[in-house]
């Protein structure tokens, strides 16, 4: 069984579900209000987890309540947190306002989700894994955590999420292996050539399905027609789908099968960390798919 270690943003979600997204000075009526653990590193993790692969978490939490609950969450959906840094402060909260047609509108509360250092994870925890993979953190960080992996001949994978056009993250992005990013993503970080020597390019296209570049080569999977009912998390399922199929021995086609089927299942429900397994992968892909 692989072994992955996911690092960055561990957050608590407030789900707040609205009749519609307000234009500005506008209101919505909410209709519904719910809270769990988030943040983009755990909601990989988790989706792994449920995948089969052996998934650490590394990043951090407040000292609060919250810190103490999402812990608890990812522990029982079988995670390892044992490098998750319990930080003096808060446990930073997203609050997701969702519309019916599962757009996402998100608010952010600063907290404790970067206090942690790339010096944290202890170096033999490094070494063990098969595979690193980052999300939205301190940009420093991640290019520091980058350059330890490498130096271990672990490989790096680095999904940099909404802002990653004003964090900086050039080091890390430059860096990784494997680099996933939505349209609008792509658009604000890189130039029109996403194919550079020694890097694959994961881009997510929403309802438009998903595509591999490297060097060399493309790959297109055209997605699944779900009902949307909430998109939060469903580029971090989408992730999750990818790494366990290609960690499995999988080819690109069939990762990014498994990834749009994993991004479909977290839009057609609510919150952002959506509880993924084999049997659900297999039954939208409409065949079994060979996971040993």
């Amino acid at each position: 069984m692989p072994r992955v270690i996911c690092a960055g943003h561990v957050n608590w979600d407030v789900t707040l579900r609205v009749d519609h997204l307000p234009e500005p000075d506008g209101e919505a009526v909410i209709e519904a209000e719910t809270g769990a653990g988030g943040g983009s590193a755990a909601n990989v993790a988790g989706g792994l987890a449920g995948l089969d692969v052996r998934t650490t978490l590394f990043g951090s939490v407040g000292d609060d309540d919250h810190g103490t609950e999402v812990r608890a969450e990812l522990a029982d959906a079988g995670v390892d947190c044992e490098t998750l840094v319990r930080a003096d402060g808060a446990t930073a909260v997203k609050y997701l306002v969702v519309a019916d047609d599962g757009r996402v509108m998100v608010l952010g509360r600063d907290g404790a989700n970067e206090a942690f250092s790339a010096t944290d994870l202890a170096a033999e925890r490094l070494a063990a894994a098969d595979h690193l993979h980052l999300t939205s953190h301190d940009p420093e960080t991640a290019a520091t955590l980058v350059d330890r992996a490498h130096a271990v001949g672990v490989p790096v994978s680095f999904d940099p999420g909404r802002r990653v056009g004003d964090r900086g993250f050039e080091g890390a992005l430059d860096g990784a292996d494997v680099v996933f990013l939505n349209d609008r993503e792509a658009a604000a970080a890189l130039d029109a050539d996403l194919s550079p020597e020694g890097r694959t390019f994961v881009l997510k296209h929403g309802p438009r399905g998903a595509e591999v570049r490297t060097s060399t080569e493309t790959h297109t999977h055209p997605g699944f027609a779900v009902d949307t009912v909430d998109t939060t998390g469903a580029g971090d399922a989408f992730a999750a789908g990818f790494l366990a199929s290609r960690l499995g021995g999988g080819g690109y086609d069939r990762a990014l099968a498994v990834a749009n089927a994993c991004g479909a299942l977290a839009a057609s429900s609510l919150g952002a960390r959506t509880t993924l397994d084999w049997d659900a992968v297999d039954r939208l892909l409409g065949a079994t798919i060979d996971t040993d």
